[in-house]
């Protein structure tokens, strides 16, 4: 392949180009490492070796730095990647390393994301920012039902918690074992009877 334009980004990196449409950004050091110059031909060798020496290596140190400082989706680490001038695969090599890890989790990201908004946003809002975000719809339609059947669990064992008259604040330790297995015994989770115990606790 051939070197169809390299462009300066900034002080110290440049945009190769190469005559496929390819993209990616050096340290002008590396550029002088690996003799590249505009018209000079690129061995498929030379690609792969600059990819596995620099590249992929970079990609994925900086993907974790971008989840480090904020949890993000795979749409918006994709535009970030691009952004970057990585190829396409490194940026599907980035993607799936963090994948790997489960450090890139779109329906965890969806589900924090309703959790946190939606006491202040309906749910098409939400709904329709999730979408914006690049999140697939299945996703975002399984984070709202999650989220919003569990806040409808939490509802019923409240009811049911005052209905038994139950404080936790005077209820000694056999009442709220007494408590928690009569609610397990209806059948709902006990996660979810723990955060209403609790809640319960701090309204009275």
């Amino acid at each position: 392949m051939q070197i169809a334009e390299i462009a300066q980004i900034d002080k110290k990196r440049v945009k190769i180009r190469l005559e496929d449409g390819t993209c990616f950004a050096l340290y002008k050091g590396e550029k002088r490492r690996y003799d590249l110059a505009e018209g000079e031909e690129v061995s498929e060798e030379l690609y792969r070796e600059i990819c596995r020496e620099v590249l992929i290596k970079r990609a994925r140190k900086r993907t974790l730095y971008l989840l480090e400082r904020m949890d993000r989706t795979e749409s918006q680490l994709r535009l970030k990647l691009s952004q970057g001038y990585y190829p396409q695969d490194i940026i599907e090599d980035a993607i799936a390393y963090v994948k790997s890890y489960h450090y890139l989790d779109d329906l965890r990201y969806a589900q924090n994301y309703v959790r946190n908004q939606k006491d202040r946003k309906s749910q098409r809002k939400i709904q329709a920012e999730l979408l914006g975000k690049g999140i697939a719809g299945n996703l975002v339609l399984q984070a709202l039902q999650e989220e919003y059947q569990q806040e409808n669990e939490r509802d019923l064992i409240l009811k049911w918690v005052e209905k038994k008259n139950y404080s936790s604040e005077t209820a000694d330790l056999k009442e709220k074992q007494r408590m928690y297995q009569f609610l397990m015994r209806k059948g709902f989770h006990s996660s979810d009877i723990l955060h209403v115990l609790e809640h319960f606790s701090n309204t009275l």
